[in-house]
């Protein structure tokens, strides 16, 4: 079949032009296109009728008339000629180039292939991953790399390794490239070739063969093109065929694959640098990433982050508008994190820290400074300690660092500190934290000051100079919990009323007051911006205590308690101040609710006292922030020894938990109806009442608006839905109203095919 380049038009003056569709192996393979005209030409009798057709294929190109030999073409503006054969067709412009052969196209002997199987159903439940949607249209494929996976291919013919040669290319990016990894070409072998690029013939009869692909535990993770080339070995002429599967192959990371660490990684196979810009690109600070950062309470313009479900609703609306998602905090940036680590194969986990410092300056400390009157100087207190902050713990192997600190690796999408210009953090080792190695990559020391900062406290004397009134070693980093995975008997530590926690706190932090601990924080020390620890003077002959508040209902008054006492041989007389006020969950005071001075309190030798201030519902609630998050403080003095003492507690009202009532099981596209429930605790009503909705394979992001609910009434309402998926699934509703907010619930149902 030869072929030649020549100018055509689609429709020429003075012709019509017909068409049909032409079908070659019983589908639409192009069409006929047929041109007539009333010849006008002296040779030719008045009205007679001249007409030419050519075949034009799906690609675009175009087939001549079929001749035992090949014509010989020229090309003039305004006709097409063929020697010695007359005009074939008269054209008004020259427009369009398409290729032109000498007869329609026909069925090759050579081996060429029909189509291709992913075998998406098997190679999906082999390789974990038959939960991804893409997947349950048992079309594109989705695998982890360093796990065989079969294909099978589907011929004209009988395969025979002896005349036909067959190539496997992969292709990733825009550009692939060898030396990127990008392209990669396989010859069949009839051996497995382990942990390397490989294809393998397992199976041959039929006119199909399957084979078998061996992808490196270090290949680019990402959407692989597949192309098939067959080349006839036979005979002079070697002809290849392409062909190109129109479905994607998508390669994860491999968290089970052992060997990974062992080889030098990819750019985009590596998990160190890939978790490294997904937490950059998780927040929109530098390049318009997915998700606004928002603290000032007013979220005009976007939602606000108490209101966000769950990451599908944020990274649907990311993908569709092309733009960051307005508003999230630290819980919104983990979730979404978690979800953009486990898609891409990264093992994850949202881990949140109470009370987490904040260090802006490297020193490993957190400094808090006080006027004499025991108000603290806001305009000095740049460290801080947020009642909770949350960001993502990840599975990786680390061969930049030495043996030993792989594992668990910290990472956080908020946009806190820039880190190498952009807003970003970790992956830090776990192992690197705890040991107070903060000089190994990536961002430890910050990490480490969340969990194991001391707190300085300084006070302004009366001559303006800063004294340290006390170090506090124990307060920072407490609880550090993620949930507890599926299967396990039991947590390490409880300390609220979720069964689900698990305490990790022993995974970033020795045990409090350790040697070993102390031993950490001074090895950390010694690399930060400050160089040696402070120390608290003279062990006061006076302690104090304000009483932890555990629980405290929304809706309830509360009280204040400081415990003084005297273990001294003398009595000793003591005045101060305690006060309470809303904060927001980074620490940073909101509203002040109440302040009670209280002057030369006698506590006689050897006795304690206990000073209380009551705190009702009508004096906290108006001054209340999101989340309900409050702090208490005092600042007591010893006027005989001139000793001073700061204690500060944070706690958070306790609101209701949702009570849904479901069924245990259900079907899929079965309908499903779920009760919802809880008592308003509060003495007012709620209004703006709203009710958000998601269950993955359940339930799309739904967020339904709700009628008032009464002082101390019960809000009730039912939910249906029909599920798209199988197995265990799990349905969670978050109430919000203007007065009331997160009041959250959740159910698991196990839906059957």
């Amino acid at each position: 079949m030869r072929s030649r380049r020549i100018y055509i038009i689609g429709s020429t003056s003075g012709y019509s032009m017909r068409s049909r569709r032409i079908h070659i192996n019983g589908s639409t393979s192009g069409y006929r296109v047929t041109y007539d005209r009333i010849s006008r030409t002296p040779r030719t009798p008045k009205n007679s009728i001249s007409t030419f057709s050519v075949f034009i294929d799906r690609r675009g190109n175009i087939y001549g008339p079929s001749d035992s030999k090949p014509a010989t073409t020229t090309i003039s503006h305004g006709a097409l000629r063929t020697k010695g054969r007359g005009i074939l067709g008269t054209c008004m412009m020259c427009t369009l180039i398409y290729t032109v052969t000498d007869r329609l196209p026909r069925v090759s002997p050579d081996l060429q292939v029909k189509d291709m199987n992913l075998n998406v159903i098997n190679n999906t439940k082999n390789h974990v991953t038959d939960e991804y949607h893409i997947s349950e249209t048992g079309k594109d494929l989705v695998v982890r790399r360093g796990q065989p996976f079969d294909i099978t291919i589907a011929f004209n013919k009988n395969y025979d390794p002896k005349k036909d040669d067959l190539k496997l290319v992969f292709l990733a990016g825009d550009n692939p490239t060898p030396p990127k990894g990008t392209r990669v070409t396989l010859i069949l072998s009839d051996k497995d070739e382990g942990k390397r690029w490989g294809a393998c013939i397992v199976k041959n009869e039929d006119k199909e063969i399957t084979v078998r692909i061996n992808t490196p535990p270090t290949c680019y993770v990402g959407i692989w093109q597949l192309q098939v080339e067959t080349i006839q070995k036979t005979g002079k002429k070697k002809e290849i065929f392409e062909y190109t599967h129109d479905k994607a192959i998508y390669i994860l990371f491999n968290p089970w694959c052992k060997d990974r660490y062992k080889l030098a990684w990819t750019v985009r196979g590596d998990p160190v640098k890939v978790t490294r810009k997904l937490s950059a690109i998780t927040n929109s600070q530098d390049d318009k990433g997915v998700l606004v950062g928002n603290w000032s309470g007013s979220y005009h313009g976007g939602k606000s982050p108490l209101d966000w479900v769950g990451s599908v609703a944020i990274l649907n609306e990311y993908y569709k508008t092309k733009q960051p998602v307005r508003f999230g905090q630290c819980w919104v940036f983990s979730g979404v994190m978690t979800t953009l680590c486990r898609a891409l194969g990264i093992p994850a986990r949202s881990v949140t820290n109470f009370a987490s410092a904040h260090d802006n300056d490297g020193s490993i400390s957190i400094d808090c400074f006080w006027s004499e009157s025991g108000e603290p100087i806001e305009k000095l207190n740049e460290d801080s300690v947020w009642n909770f902050h949350v960001w993502n713990d990840v599975w990786m192997a680390r061969p930049d660092l030495p043996p030993g600190y792989g594992g668990w690796q910290a990472i956080d999408a908020t946009p806190q500190n820039k880190s190498d210009g952009v807003y970003c953090c970790g992956p830090a080792s776990l192992e690197a934290i705890k040991r107070g190695e903060v000089h190994m990559p990536y961002d430890t020391p910050f990490v480490f000051a969340e969990v194991n900062a001391d707190k300085v406290n300084w006070e302004l004397n009366e001559v303006n100079e800063f004294t340290i009134i006390g170090v506090d070693k124990r307060s920072v980093g407490m609880r550090i919990s993620t949930k507890l995975p599926k299967g396990r008997t039991g947590c390490i530590e409880h300390f609220c009323y979720d069964t689900q926690r698990e305490d990790v706190t022993r995974m970033y932090k020795h045990e409090e007051g350790s040697n070993e601990e102390r031993t950490a924080v001074l090895q950390a020390n010694q690399n930060s911006t400050k160089k040696g620890l402070y120390t608290e003077g003279k062990q006061s002959d006076v302690e104090f205590e304000l009483v932890d508040k555990e629980t405290v209902p929304f809706g309830n008054d509360f009280e204040i308690l400081l415990k003084i006492k005297n273990i001294s041989d003398e009595e000793r007389t003591i005045s101060g101040c305690i006060s309470t006020s809303s904060i927001h969950y980074t620490g940073v005071t909101a509203n002040t609710i109440k302040t009670v001075q209280f002057k030369e309190e006698k506590v006689r030798t050897k006795s304690d006292k206990v000073i209380s201030v009551k705190v009702t519902f009508d004096e906290y609630f108006p001054q209340l922030v999101e989340q309900c998050h409050m702090k208490m403080s005092c600042m007591c003095r010893v006027l005989e020894t001139k000793h001073t003492c700061v204690h500060q507690d944070t706690f958070r009202l306790l609101k209701p938990d949702i009570t849904i009532k479901a069924p245990a099981t259900g079907k899929i596209r079965q309908l499903i109806k779920a009760k919802v429930s809880f008592k308003n605790p509060l003495p007012c009503t709620l209004t703006h009442c709203t009710l958000a909705v998601e269950g993955p394979g359940l339930q799309e992001p739904n967020v339904l608006k709700q009628s008032i609910v009464a002082s101390k009434q019960t809000f009730m309402t039912t939910i249906k839905f029909r599920p798209r998926k199988a197995g265990l699934k799990e349905l969670v509703v978050v109430f919000n109203s203007k007065e009331l907010s997160m009041v959250e619930g959740y159910c698991e149902i196990t839906i059957s095919a």
